[in-house]
C-alpha cells in the first residue's frame, strides 16, 4: 500500500524544532506574500495602461474589456483543475511553474504588438494565475494547525491590496517615462526572480496535506462527498460573498485608472498615488481583521463570530461604493475609495478558513479551488459589463456610474447572505468534521 507523502515535511535534525518549523512557517508565509504581490501586480498594470493602451492600439472600451476578460477566459477552470491535482502534485511545485508562466506570458509585451496578442497572452496569463490563490492557500495551510490559520492567511490576502498598493505608483511612473510596454516588462522580469528564490526556499509544512493517493483513514478523517460540502450554507456564502469581492476588485483594477483620468479629470500620476492610497488602506484592514480574527479565535471565539463582522464590513462596503458612483464631488469619492470600499476584500480571507473548516485536509485543496473557480467568473463578467455601460455612452461618467451601482448591489446582497448563512463550525458538524477543541460555542442557529 502506498504510504502517505508530505511534501516538504520538514526531516532530519531539528525536524521537530517548534521554534525552527515556526520561523519555517512564517518564512514560507512572506515569500507566498510576495507571490501575491506580484500576482497582483500583474494584473494591476493593464488597468494603469488602459488609457495609453487604448489609444496606441486605436481600440473602444468595450474592446478593452474583452481583453481584460480574456485574462479569465482560463482563470476558473484552471483554478478547478490544479486545485484538484494539488492533491497529488507538491503545492511548491505547482507555484514554482505558475510563477514561471507569468513572465513568459508578460514579456512578449515589450514588444510593438497588436490587440491579439494581447489578447492570447492575457488568457495564457490568466491561466497561469487561476490557481495561484487557492494553490498557495493550501501550501500555507500546511504549515498551521486551524487556530493560528486566520493571521496568515490575512497576510496572504494582503498581498492582492500591497500588490497594488506597491506597483500602482512605480508601474505609472515607468508607463509615463519608458511606455506601457516596459510596464509589462517589468513584472515579468520580477516574476522570474521570485521564481529563483522560491525555487531556493520554497517548501511544504507538517501538517496534514497528502499528495499521492492513501486511505482516507490515514488522516483520520474520511473524505466527505463533495456536493454535500458546497450545498452548505457556509460554502454558499462564502462563494457569493468573494464573487461580489472578486467583482469589484477586478472592476477596479480593469477600469478605475480610466475613470479616474477621463471621467474626472486626475492626472496619470495622481491617479497612480490613489490606487496606492486605496491599496494601503485595503492592506491595513486586512491585517488589522486577521490580528482580530487571530486574537478572538485563541480566546475561544467560533469562526461564526468572526463572520458576523465580515458580512457587517461587506454591507458597509457596498454602501460606500453605491455613494462613490452617485456622488459629484471629487473629495468625497477620494475619501470613500481611501475608506470604506476597501473593507469588502476581509471576506476574501474569510471565506478560505470558512471553507477550510468544512473540508477534511485531504479535499482541502479541491474545496478552496472549487470557490475560486465561482468567484473568478467575475473577473470574466465585470470588465465585460463595465465596458460594454461605458461604450457608446453620451457621457462616460453616466456608464460608470451605472457600474459601480451594480457594484454595489453585489456586495450589499452578499453582505447580508454572509451574516446569515456563513456558519462554518455548525456545517463542519453536520457533515461530520473533528470539533475544534480550540474555538468556544457557535452562536446559535
Amino acid at each position: 500500500m502506498t504510504a502517505p507523502v508530505r511534501a516538504g515535511t520538514p526531516s532530519g535534525p531539528g525536524a521537530a524544532d517548534p521554534v525552527r518549523t515556526r520561523r519555517a512557517a512564517w518564512r514560507t508565509t512572506w515569500l507566498l506574500l510576495g507571490f501575491m504581490l506580484i500576482n497582483f501586480a500583474d494584473k494591476t498594470v493593464l488597468g494603469l495602461a488602459a488609457t495609453p493602451m487604448m489609444q496606441d492600439l486605436g481600440i473602444t472600451h468595450a474592446q478593452y474589456g474583452e481583453a481584460s476578460s480574456a485574462f479569465f477566459a482560463l482563470f476558473s477552470l484552471s483554478a478547478l483543475g490544479v486545485s484538484v491535482l494539488a492533491k497529488r502534485v507538491r503545492s511548491s511545485t505547482l507555484l514554482l511553474l505558475m510563477a514561471l508562466l507569468w513572465s513568459a506570458a508578460q514579456l512578449p509585451l515589450l514588444a510593438n504588438v497588436g490587440f491579439g496578442v494581447l489578447v492570447a497572452t492575457r488568457v495564457l496569463l490568466g491561466a497561469a494565475e487561476g490557481p495561484a490563490f487557492p494553490v498557495a492557500v493550501h501550501s500555507l495551510f500546511s504549515w498551521f494547525p486551524d487556530r493560528e490559520r486566520t493571521l496568515p492567511v490575512s497576510v496572504l490576502t494582503l498581498g492582492a491590496a500591497a500588490g497594488v498598493a506597491v506597483s500602482a505608483p512605480l508601474l505609472t511612473a515607468v508607463i509615463d517615462d519608458l511606455g506601457w510596454h516596459w510596464a509589462f516588462g517589468l513584472v515579468g522580469l520580477v516574476g522570474l526572480a521570485w521564481a529563483a528564490c522560491w525555487a531556493r526556499f520554497g517548501a511544504e509544512g507538517p501538517e496534514p496535506v497528502l499528495t499521492a493517493p492513501a486511505p482516507p483513514a490515514a488522516e483520520g478523517t474520511p473524505d466527505v462527498p463533495l456536493r454535500r460540502i458546497l450545498l452548505t450554507g457556509t460554502w454558499i456564502a462564502a462563494a457569493l460573498g468573494c464573487f461580489a469581492a472578486y467583482w469589484q476588485l477586478s472592476s477596479g483594477l480593469t477600469w478605475t485608472a480610466d475613470y479616474l483620468e477621463q471621467g474626472l479629470g486626475v492626472s496619470t500620476r495622481e491617479t497612480g498615488v490613489l490606487i496606492m492610497g486605496a491599496g494601503l488602506t485595503s492592506a491595513s484592514v486586512l491585517l488589522g481583521y486577521g490580528f482580530l480574527a487571530q486574537r478572538l479565535r485563541r480566546r475561544g471565539a467560533s469562526l461564526r463570530r468572526v463572520a458576523l463582522f465580515c458580512g457587517a464590513a461587506m454591507v458597509v462596503s457596498g454602501g460606500s461604493v453605491a455613494a462613490f458612483g452617485t456622488t459629484s464631488s471629487l473629495p468625497l469619492k477620494i475619501a470613500l475609495m481611501l475608506g470604506p470600499m476597501t473593507l469588502c476584500n476581509v471576506v476574501l480571507a474569510m471565506a478560505q478558513t470558512a471553507c477550510a473548516r468544512i473540508a477534511p485536509p485531504r479535499q482541502r485543496g479541491v474545496v478552496l479551488g472549487s470557490l475560486a473557480f465561482v468567484y473568478s467568473l467575475a473577473g470574466v463578467l465585470s470588465p465585460l459589463v463595465v465596458g460594454r455601460l461605458t461604450t457608446g455612452t453620451a457621457h462616460l461618467v453616466d456608464g460608470y456610474r451605472t457600474g459601480y451601482l451594480v457594484t454595489a448591489v453585489l456586495v450589499t446582497g452578499a453582505g447580508l447572505v454572509a451574516l446569515v448563512l456563513l456558519r462554518p463550525e455548525r456545517d463542519a458538524a453536520r457533515l461530520g468534521l473533528p470539533v475544534d477543541p480550540t474555538a468556544g460555542p457557535a452562536l446559535p442557529g
